[in-house]
């Protein structure tokens, strides 16, 4: 039963994304910007994601922009592309623009120590090798260190922390041989922020707009909070409104930008594979660098990336291109940029919430499979929502059936409430134990402030947790009447 029910529920998905996607690659471009709207428009309606912001970038240049949704649900403002959004992780990418440009002049060594650049300050003491941290691996996310605190924040009217608190103690401990192994560590970026501050003697949010910012033409972009901009709401996965904020430290994860601004750092990024397409100010070896493979990424980063460069995630996609991107998600936000420099092809996703992975990979599948090179790695997470789903039923009719098996064989006399000594006890402690287990495991879940599963499936992980409930439900009933045997059976 549950098998035929996988079969038709695979290839009822298989229809409907056939019907979804007809052939995007015969679309022209205006057939596809409309397709693309419909697409986002409904998703933000299934997902319940108040706000999007998308760019296309073809042949180096933006080419399309549009907002949908709100910026403030309470109040019924509708989202702009001139409103500045919270970039997140995509920090990393624009902070590594700032690390190469010292490099290229001749200020910083990729394969030097990072400590040679700090003046005093030091590792905490582990048993690995501080000298061994050079500023390659902490671009490329290889060097040992920890990954730091999470959701550590301040509001814009608030003092934050000098940066020297965000870099000291177990925020930057090392945790393993650096060169070792991919890491996800926004720690390491907090060091490299340090070692901008040292080795230029300018604040870092000053040093990255006069020399990266303002070169690529990004002048509505910042590190620094800006009292005078106009930045929506952030939303939780439950719905609740987040006000914008500030991280302590800024280069992992602190710009603030338009779609605009990052489409033009899209197409920068593009750049990096012409000498004279992206703005003077990294040269194209520098450009080229960033986008080198540097180490492989296993786990779940591996599902969506197969290499880190430095500061950016690498894939390889079908016909041998390379897609270089970075995502980013904080409390309240998701972003997102891909580019494909081989075929000048770019896009930017911005949303105020951080029920917007599926949504993303909705979108970035469809863009992927228009422009020929596709499906991106992301858009592996749309196969997953389906598995989920799947699960979910197949959870259920497990449920169901077990119920329906309980109630049948009480009512043929097999089973009685187990208060007869002649019940069977292993098979009855099993069940306790797994419904117990089932049951304590969602309780557990529904008590942290944040699970990656609930990131990745937003609308399924209730009713994951709903069908799990259903089980351990049916489990525990299957105990309490359990089949009967011995004396207990022969007088029935």
């Amino acid at each position: 039963m549950a098998a035929a029910f996988a079969a038709v529920a695979l290839i009822a998905w298989h229809l409907v994304l056939g019907a979804r996607n007809p052939d995007l690659t015969t679309m022209d471009q205006q057939q596809f910007l409309a397709h693309l709207e419909a697409v986002i428009t409904h998703g933000l309606r299934e997902d319940n994601i108040p706000g999007a912001s998308v760019l296309l970038v073809r042949d180096g240049e933006p080419i399309w922009s549009a907002a949908f949704g709100s910026a403030d649900r309470e109040r019924r403002v509708t989202l702009s592309t001139d409103d500045v959004m919270m970039a997140h992780s995509i920090s990393k990418s624009v902070t590594a623009w700032g690390v190469m440009r010292l490099v290229d002049q001749g200020r910083v060594g990729l394969d030097d120590p990072v400590v040679d650049y700090l003046g005093g300050w030091r590792f905490p003491d582990s048993r690995f090798d501080e000298r061994a941290v050079t500023v390659r691996r902490l671009l490329s996310l290889n060097a040992g260190v920890a990954l730091g605190p999470i959701g550590v924040h301040y509001s814009p009217h608030e003092t934050v922390p000098p940066l020297e608190e965000s870099v000291s103690g177990d925020a930057v401990r090392l945790v393993r041989e650096p060169g070792t192994g991919f890491s996800y560590s926004n720690s390491s970026f907090a060091i490299l922020e340090l070692l901008i501050e040292r080795v230029t003697g300018r604040p870092f949010a000053e040093y990255m707009e006069v020399e990266v910012l303002h070169p690529l033409g990004m002048l509505d972009s910042s590190f620094s909070w800006d009292p005078s901009w106009n930045v929506p709401l952030g939303y939780e996965i439950d719905g609740s409104p987040v006000a914008p904020f500030l991280y302590p430290n800024r280069a992992s994860g602190g710009l603030f930008s338009t779609i605009h601004d990052l489409g033009r750092f899209a197409a920068a990024t593009i750049g990096a594979s012409t000498a004279d397409a992206a703005p003077a100010t990294l040269s194209v070896g520098a450009r080229s660098e960033m986008h080198t493979p540097q180490i492989a990424i296993p786990g779940i980063f591996g599902v969506v990336a197969d290499t880190y460069g430095l500061g950016h995630f690498l894939e390889q996609l079908p016909g041998g291109y390379r897609a270089v991107w970075h995502g980013g998600q904080g409390l309240g936000w998701m972003t997102h940029v891909h580019a494909i420099p081989e075929t000048g092809d770019a896009i930017v996703i911005l949303t105020n919430s951080q029920r917007s992975w599926p949504f993303m990979a909705r979108v970035l599948d469809d863009w992927s499979r228009w422009i020929g090179v596709g499906p991106v790695g992301m858009a592996r997470i749309t196969v997953a929502v389906t598995g989920m789903r799947i699960l979910v039923g197949l959870l259920l009719l497990v449920a169901l059936w077990r119920t329906l098996t309980v109630f049948v064989d009480l009512a043929d006399g097999r089973r009685r409430p187990a208060f007869g000594r002649f019940a069977a006890v292993w098979p009855r402690g099993i069940e306790l134990m797994v419904a117990l287990l089932l049951a304590g495991t969602v309780v557990w879940a529904s008590q942290q402030d944040y699970l990656f599963i609930t990131s990745v499936f937003p609308r399924e992980a209730p009713r994951f947790a709903a069908s799990l409930i259903a089980v351990a439900t049916a489990l525990a009933l299957s105990a309490l009447v359990p089949v009967q045997t011995g004396r207990t059976a022969s007088r029935t």
